[in-house]
C-alpha cells in the first residue's frame, strides 16, 4: 500500500498534477495581480487591463518583461517569481475574463 502510495505521489509530481488536483490554482496565482491590474483583471486605474486579452498576448508581455526586453518598475521582479507554467495559467485565467465595457 505504502510503494503504491508513494509510486503515485511520485506520479503527480512528475505530470504537473499540481496544477490538476487544484482547480483554483490559476485564480490564486491571478490574484497576486489585483493590486494593480483589478479583481479579475479589470483595472481601475490607468494600469493595463488584462480581462479579455488573449493568454498568447499576455504571456507574450510577460515574457518580454522576464527577459528585460519590456523596461518596468516592478514586473520583472514579480513575473521572475513564477514558472512558465504558472505564467500560462495566469495568462489563461485573465483571458477568460470578462473585460468591462
Amino acid at each position: 500500500m505504502r510503494k503504491t502510495m508513494m509510486g503515485a505521489a511520485l506520479l503527480v509530481l512528475a505530470t504537473g498534477g499540481a496544477h490538476a488536483q487544484d482547480p483554483n490554482l490559476a485564480r490564486n496565482l491571478a490574484a497576486t495581480c489585483a493590486n494593480c491590474h483589478g479583481t479579475n483583471g479589470n483595472a481601475l486605474t490607468d494600469m493595463k487591463p488584462l480581462a479579455g486579452v488573449s493568454a498568447e498576448k499576455i504571456l507574450a508581455q510577460l515574457a518580454d518583461y522576464k527577459s528585460g526586453n519590456q523596461p518596468a518598475t516592478i514586473m520583472h521582479q514579480i513575473v521572475k517569481g513564477y514558472t512558465d507554467d504558472q505564467l500560462k495559467l495566469v495568462a489563461g485565467y485573465f483571458a477568460a475574463q470578462k473585460p468591462k465595457k
